[in-house]
């Protein structure tokens, strides 16, 4: 008897809640889509500590785990209006408050030596007009930060550097509608529409292994 092949795994990570919240979207959103098939694929869910450091041990692990086809790592960005699919990754850790352990780095490379940046691998317009179509806010973001979001996205797209064919990337995630009623005036989204659409998102860069090219830019 001939078993079948194992499917593909699209590996996507979460952060645990931070900075005295007792929430965060980003881990909600790996939890409802955990164990999903999705165009062949079985979706892996992993939770990362937010801690410089900590965070891309436990992501390296789950890369070397789970061997996956594509990882996109999730992140809180409370204020955001939307799905914001990070186009840059940059080399420092410039912490405007400390991580869970503490730890408040300032210009730091989140690698010794290594380059000023990396450029996703995801199609992230291609992902953008995929959301659109489905009436999800999303936009394609130029800066991931300098906290544990960053150094997260920096440290994947360095870790996959030599990994041939794997690609990667991080989209941010706005506050849930609970968290932003405690922000008077700040954006909100059901965490139920933040992880429709993240699978709509998967599902486009599963689909376009090269992204399209429509405008995507910003004036500032």
């Amino acid at each position: 008897m001939i078993r079948a092949a194992n499917p593909p795994t699209v590996l996507l990570t979460g952060f645990e809640p931070f900075d005295g919240d007792d929430t965060n979207p980003s881990q909600a959103v790996v939890r409802a889509l955990d164990g999903w098939m999705l165009a062949g694929h079985r979706i892996v869910g992993r939770e990362l500590p937010v801690v410089f450091g900590q965070s891309l041990q436990a992501l390296r692990r789950a890369i070397r785990q789970t061997r996956p086809a594509l990882v996109v790592c999730l992140g809180q960005a409370g204020g955001r209006a939307g799905l914001s699919l990070e186009r840059i990754a940059i080399n420092v850790d410039d912490a405007r408050i400390p991580d869970n352990a503490g730890a408040q780095p300032v210009d730091t490379p989140v690698v010794g030596g290594g380059p000023a940046a990396y450029f996703t691998g995801l199609p992230v317009k291609a992902m953008r007009m995929a959301l659109d179509a489905a009436g999800i806010p999303a936009s394609v973001s130029q800066t991931a930060g300098t906290f544990v979001c960053n150094h997260v996205f920096y440290g994947l797209m360095h870790a996959l550097r030599r990994r041939k064919g794997v690609r990667g990337g991080f989209i941010h995630v706005p506050w849930s509608e609970e968290q932003a009623a405690r922000h008077p005036g700040e954006p909100g989204m059901p965490v139920a529409t933040m992880a429709e659409g993240v699978r709509i998102a998967l599902e486009a860069a599963l689909a376009h292994p090269v992204d399209l090219p429509v405008p995507g830019g910003a004036e500032h």
